[in-house]
């Protein structure tokens, strides 16, 4: 599933043959020249560890515009999941549990973990123990890379990071960055020599640097990140597992298994963003609720992607459309291959892009809640990747051979208008 594409030369990663670096992405296909970054040893640089985060937990199960958001017992609204239960029986009468809820155990167990660890303030501003002054050079270098990848691959969100405080913007670059490389692992041109052992050190490589010991000089950017800002690593970790699923599955039964991919290597971007973008300070929302807004744009954005490269995955022998709605949409697997639009296609499409507005909907809600240097950029995601919907549509729903896109002008455009939404403060909540 492309999101984009960049090379960094990392030799630490096994693959199965001739693969020499560990690739970047995110939201255009391009390839930087490695040549702009060095390794360095980042050794003497400590993390902080156990920096967490909390947010609410909220599902679309189908294109109905039921929602069923779960707040702090679980329980809440319950019985409105419209596709799936909590908890599923498998064939063999076992009791199965799902994504959903398995998103949600995650949800519970971050926050209670930020709870306790935002009740000390001081501990936002923990600065990292740099024993040589010298690496303080280095780490400088080190976000400056994150900043040069950020504007050169995703220049409309780069623009807006430029209104964060400095802290915001370099922590922003850093998890980009790490992101891009993690979904390049898998998704690009080297992917196919990529095996679960370069994943499980990719992992391990993770925890080296949440623990103050990072590879490479990227690595040091994150690592410096995470001992300033309360992140977790179970986002990180869970999007590592994501790019598993896209070794081992090219096919999921319903939006159920769909879900859980999206959240994997999408929803975890939300949640590991909005702990530095930071919460305003007039926002009534709890921390939940904003969480859920950031999950909520996380697979908001992945669905887009799904829906706007039907056709390139098509091609690459894999289909990311829930197998039973295509079934009851009279619809197969050599349907999506024969890349033909017909009336049922556009009708399975229309379902399709309902509900991706739905969770930009209920995105929408948390945005304004971020602190206000941080709204723009998001606001600015949020418009523009929404759009690519209007535009597939526009299109007559051929997503086989036209890739919908989001013209500069239009790009232009929506720049002032997500940058006056950004402006507007949270809504003030009354209660009787």
């Amino acid at each position: 599933m492309s999101v984009a594409l960049l090379w960094i030369v990392t030799p630490s990663l096994e693959v199965s043959s001739n693969c020499s670096g560990v690739l970047d992405s995110f939201r255009e296909v391009k390839h930087l020249d490695s040549s702009k970054f060095v390794s360095r040893d980042f050794g003497g640089i400590r993390a902080k560890k156990d920096k967490k985060k909390r947010w609410r937990f909220c599902s679309v199960g189908s294109t109905n515009l039921k929602y069923s958001c779960l707040g702090q017992s679980g329980l809440e609204s319950a019985s409105n999941f419209p596709v799936i239960s909590n908890v599923l029986a498998n064939p063999a009468g076992e009791m199965a549990v799902s994504s959903e809820q398995k998103v949600y155990e995650v949800v519970l167990k971050q926050a209670s973990l930020v709870k306790r660890k935002l009740r000390s303030v001081g501990d936002l501003d923990v600065k990292p123990d740099i024993p040589l002054p010298g690496n303080l050079g280095l780490l400088s270098e080190a976000y400056d890379r994150c900043g040069e990848v950020c504007a050169e691959y995703a220049k409309t969100f780069y623009l807006g990071t430029l209104l964060m405080t400095p802290e915001r913007r370099r922590a922003i670059w850093a998890i980009y960055v790490w992101c891009r490389r993690t979904d390049e692992l898998v998704d690009g041109p080297n992917a196919s020599h990529i095996t679960p052992t370069a994943l499980d050190r990719w992992e391990s490589r993770l925890e080296e640097l949440f623990q103050g010991r990072p590879f490479d000089m990227l690595d040091a950017a994150l690592s410096d990140t995470v001992s300033k800002f309360p992140v977790d690593i179970q986002p990180f970790k869970d999007m590592i597992e994501g790019m598993r699923m896209d070794l081992r599955k090219s096919r999921y039964k319903n939006f159920d298994e769909l879900y859980l991919y999206c959240y994997y290597v999408a929803g975890t971007v939300g949640l590991m963003s909005v702990p530095v973008m930071g919460i305003s300070p007039y926002s009534q929302d709890t921390t939940e609720s904003v969480y859920n807004a950031a999950l909520a744009l996380g697979i908001a954005n992945q669905l887009t992607n799904i829906l706007r490269d039907v056709g390139e995955d098509a091609r690459r022998g894999r289909i990311y459309l829930p197998q039973d709605e295509l079934a009851q949409a009279g619809l197969s697997d050599d349907d999506i291959f024969a890349g033909k639009v017909t009336d049922k296609w556009r009708n399975f499409m229309k379902s399709q892009i309902k509900r991706a507005r739905m969770f930009f909907d209920e995105a929408e809600k948390g945005v304004t809640e971020l602190n206000e240097a941080s709204r723009w950029p998001v606001f600015a995601s949020l418009l523009l990747y929404r759009q690519i919907l209007d535009e597939i549509e526009a299109n007559d729903y051929n997503n086989f051979t036209k890739r919908a896109y989001v013209s500069k002008a239009k790009k232009l455009l929506f720049l002032p208008i997500a940058y006056a939404r950004s402006m507007v403060p949270p809504s003030r909540k009354f209660y009787p």
